[in-house]
């Protein structure tokens, strides 16, 4: 689970079965290292051999095609693996609970969990061979949390109910079909989806009242479709535009007809978001783990990743054909941007509720 985003597009990739390499040791228990930047990569991935496994939670087969990198890493480096599947509120509070007698040695958390993991103390810094190539928005500088793949909010236009898909803010405020978002009261994804409006009408994380201001417009116009943008209601034709991130929008086209559905990041403006590795400060395979997060980073991981329609963190990364096929051209992305305040964001979520309820559901029938 992860919280109230949407989930991706389940894939094919499951692990069928583990390839132990030769002279690779049992599974053992070791303690994490008391300063990760000592250690070579050759280092690591002798260690990781050696302690034979890596745990994670909220980082299952069928999300962001996780299957795939746990697969190769089984293939390459003779790593078992296992999966809990769990909110990132949930994966630190594992952590937290287990302390010593840690299950988990890696978690998958929402961006604005990075800092909270750090803040508590139950996480291992790494950076990684690839730490110049990840933005500074994207990690934090000691390396306790970096992103691997990012989602940015996108226009999923059914083609068979709207003749001219929108591109833009402007057109969607001045079509006449009804656009659906979600329940704002409680889905990230939703919320997101109003700071985006924010952003092209001139507002932010600290000035949140021009995205209300543009839902209440269409709700006045009975333009604001209450129905949840799910797959299901998409493939019903109950939903004529929707907003949904990236990956949610362009595995959605894939699982129903690619063909009827438009999927565009609106020009004017648009928010980045994410998801982070976080490595357990009392994770019983570190080396593991940093082994894990390395290879996330590296081309062949991210194209995993881009197979399973989430876009990688590293611009340079060179992925293969059918990976990049999966994502939207980088010139959707140029006007598109992340949270400047994550702090501010925190604080306007609380408020945003009561804002949606007041301003805009009073004039939804």
């Amino acid at each position: 689970m992860k919280g109230n985003q949407l989930r991706w597009k389940r894939t094919a990739a499951i692990m069928t079965s583990v390839f132990l390499l030769a002279g690779c040791a049992s599974e053992t228990k070791t303690t994490a290292p008391a300063d990760t930047s000592e250690l070579t990569l050759e280092q690591i991935v002798e260690k990781a051999k050696q302690e034979g496994a890596v745990n994670s939670v909220g980082m299952p087969d069928t999300w962001a095609n996780w299957g795939e990198t746990w697969q190769n890493l089984s293939k390459q480096y003779g790593l078992k693996h296992t999966d809990t599947d769990m909110s990132s509120a949930e994966e630190l509070a594992k952590f937290e609970a287990e302390k010593n007698d840690a299950t988990a040695d890696i978690g998958d958390v929402g961006i604005a969990f990075g800092p909270l993991a750090k803040q508590k103390d139950l996480t291992l810094p790494y950076k990684t061979s690839y730490w110049n190539d990840i933005p500074d928005w994207a990690k934090d500088d000691q390396g306790h949390w970096l992103l691997g793949y990012t989602g940015t909010l996108a226009f999923i236009t059914d083609k068979t109910k709207v003749k001219n898909p929108p591109k833009s803010w402007a057109d969607l405020k001045n079509g006449n079909y009804k656009v659906s978002v979600g329940d704002v009261m409680k889905a990230n994804q939703a919320q997101f989806a109003v700071l985006a409006a924010a952003y092209a009408s001139g507002g932010d994380e600290n000035n949140i009242q021009p995205g209300i201001d543009f839902y209440a417009d269409l709700a006045k116009k009975k333009r604001l479709n209450a129905s949840d943008p799910s797959v299901a209601n998409l493939e019903k034709g109950e939903i004529e535009v929707a907003i949904l991130w990236d990956f949610n929008a362009l595995g959605y086209r894939d699982q129903i007809d690619k063909n009827r559905f438009d999927v565009v990041i609106p020009e004017e403006a648009s928010v980045i978001s994410g998801y982070a590795t976080v490595i357990n400060k009392y994770a019983k395979h570190p080396h593991a783990a940093m082994l894990a997060r390395e290879y996330i980073l590296s081309d062949e991981g991210h194209s995993n990743l881009a197979r399973g329609y989430a876009r990688p963190i590293r611009t340079n990364a060179k992925l293969d054909e059918n990976a990049k096929a999966m994502l939207l051209p980088d010139n959707m992305y140029k006007n598109a941007r992340p949270v400047g305040d994550l702090k501010s964001w925190e604080e306007t979520t609380k408020k945003l509720p009561q804002l949606w309820q007041e301003q805009v559901l009073i004039h939804v029938q």
